[in-house]
């Protein structure tokens, strides 16, 4: 997939969705269905949509529609393992950092991607390296799931339970330490996942 969108002459194309739920495409002036849409976002071409009441940008609502959809239809590109660990993060301190890196492994998956389709072009009637693919997706998801171990948080100490049962004194009772520590802890598991996101970046590069 190109990274360059296709847009109308005014930028994106724009959607309006109605209170009867019909999409009407302005660009076009037609109605459209979400199959529609689907064919624009895998042909690339950028649109928003917008709810022609109220006027609230409801183009990630959509877009989400779009997937589930796909997916009933057993278009299934999300593992279940994969869906529990992102309803996960819903809530969590560090769901703020879930999009940028599901971004970031998406067009790194895309940019090779394009590097696959060229080369099977190129050695068409030969052996096509579906095994670098698959190498690649494991590749990938392990960096994936290391993040993920990275921003869950640690096990109660039952050490700690004891202590407190027999009484011992407790160390970390003043607030101002555990909320240094609690700043120490998240700036670790950043820094750790940079160093993930940065090993990604150089293996892209490598394999350009």
């Amino acid at each position: 997939m190109s990274s360059k969108k296709k847009n109308g002459e005014d930028g994106p194309i724009t959607i309006k969705k109605y209170a009867n739920r019909r999409l009407y495409n302005t660009a076009t002036s037609s109605y459209v269905t979400l199959d529609h849409l689907c064919q624009m976002v895998q042909e690339d071409v950028d649109f928003v949509v917008y709810d022609a009441k109220t006027g609230d940008d409801i183009t990630r609502a959509v877009l989400t529609q779009i997937i589930v959809e796909e997916e009933a239809k057993g278009q299934n590109l999300l593992p279940i393992n994969f869906l529990r660990q992102l309803i996960g993060f819903y809530g969590d301190n560090m769901q703020w950092m879930v999009p940028r890196y599901l971004e970031h492994m998406m067009e790194g998956f895309a940019t090779n991607q394009e590097k696959l389709r060229q080369s099977m072009q190129e050695t068409f009637g030969g052996i096509f390296p579906f095994g670098n693919l698959e190498e690649m997706g494991k590749q990938n998801m392990a960096m994936f799931e290391n993040a993920m171990k990275l921003w869950t948080p640690p096990a109660p100490d039952a050490s700690s339970d004891d202590a407190k049962e027999s009484g011992a004194p407790d160390t970390k009772t003043d607030s101002d330490a555990a909320s240094s520590e609690s700043l120490d802890d998240l700036k670790t598991k950043v820094e750790e996942l940079q160093k993930q996101l940065e090993v990604i970046s150089k293996s892209e590069k490598k394999g350009s």
